[in-house]
């Protein structure tokens, strides 16, 4: 019998050896240091757009142009430390979306991963055409088939292309969710159920436009044995996020690292996020005082999120992040996938990778598990 070796992930002519893309976790969770290093193992490295300028010295007066300014940066950085596959996610949720959606293309970034809403009717900033013939991918984040229909077809109908791929997120993922909260535990809506009609959802647009299109499984994947399942299912490869953070790589502090490390099951809950969307976190002192109804004083200089009721927020999400993220945690919180009590240890990314591929190819191959 011919041994079994862990797949490819292909979008076109952008071929990532392994069918792994990190998560793009934002305000400074993974920025170059982490998807260089993922980008160097041959997974997709992912850089975290929202709120990436948070610490540009002119964030307060300027905030468009220092968010424009710091993807930049972390875009050409990775490129220095990786000849590997770069992406960078952008959640639509975003005031100025369409900006980063510009400087990543005009930096030449390998792929653009959408999330927190559909990318619909385009906003006159951005050029159509320059989507239809950029060497950058596109590749919308949903939570259902209803989803992708809806996108492609409008794509088809209005700018005759349509996305390269498509990353199929479950409720299982950490931070903002596609879902209603009452719906998070219900069979029909756990990844298993949704990757089906996602596959078949993109089988008439591929025989359309004479093209495959990879459908990338999200939320909840913690083992090889997780992506030897999803990948049997249909998927062309999956997306991990909470596994990275407890990397060296990862750009966030060592103490938000340390949060995942002692985290318990109990811990990882479901809060009401001021983007208007259920989010997945780590339980601490800080969202206890929130659902205890206390608010945290702030001062709102832009409208970041175009979907915040900052007059009624608790809390401004952008700073509680940032805080948590340089180690802050009594001022802020950590997003977290459903599995992140499983993490108990910091490792590299390579190794991290490499076990993965040992597990899926044991798997594959009819060895007991190894994880």
């Amino acid at each position: 019998m011919n041994f079994r070796k862990i797949p490819q992930l292909i979008m076109d002519d952008l071929i990532a050896r392994i069918p792994i893309v990190q998560g793009g976790m934002s305000v400074g969770i993974s920025l170059s240091g982490l998807a260089s290093a993922v980008a160097e193992a041959g997974g997709i490295g992912v850089i975290g757009a929202a709120g990436i300028g948070a610490d540009e010295p002119d964030i307060q007066t300027n905030y468009s142009e220092a968010n424009i300014r710091a993807l930049q940066r972390e875009i050409r950085k990775a490129r220095r430390m990786s000849d590997g596959i770069i992406g960078v996610n952008i959640m639509m949720a975003l005031s100025n979306y369409d900006e980063l959606i510009n400087t990543a293309m005009d930096e030449g970034v390998d792929v653009i991963f959408i999330g927190t809403g559909l990318l619909l009717r385009l906003p006159e900033s951005i050029d159509i055409e320059k989507i239809r013939t950029t060497r950058t991918k596109f590749v919308p984040i949903v939570s259902n088939a209803k989803g992708v229909r809806i996108m492609f077809t409008y794509w088809e109908k209005n700018y005759g292309c349509i996305p390269d791929a498509v990353v199929v997120e479950g409720p299982l993922a950490g931070g903002h969710l596609g879902f209603h909260k009452e719906d998070l535990d219900k069979p029909e809506n756990q990844l298993e159920n949704i990757i089906p009609g996602v596959i078949e959802a993109v089988i008439p647009f591929r025989e359309r436009f004479g093209k495959d299109i990879p459908v990338i499984a999200a939320g909840g994947i913690y083992t090889g044995e997780d992506i030897y399942r999803f990948l049997e299912m249909g998927a062309s490869g999956v997306q991990m996020a909470t596994r990275f953070v407890a990397t060296y790589e990862c750009d966030a502090s060592i103490k938000f690292k340390d949060a995942y490390l002692k985290c318990q099951e109990d811990d990882v809950v479901i809060i009401q996020s001021p983007v208007g969307m259920p989010g997945r976190a780590l339980k601490n002192e800080f969202l206890m005082d929130v659902s205890r109804g206390m608010k945290k004083p702030f001062t709102c200089n832009w409208k970041c999120l175009r979907t915040c009721n900052f007059r009624e927020s608790p809390y401004c999400i952008a700073d509680a992040l940032r805080n948590a993220k340089e180690g802050t945690l009594e001022r802020g919180f950590a997003f977290a996938g459903k599995n992140a009590y499983r993490v108990n240890r910091l490792v590299h990314v390579k190794e991290l990778i490499d076990e993965l591929v040992r597990e899926y190819e044991a798997i594959a191959n009819g060895k007991p598990s190894i994880s």
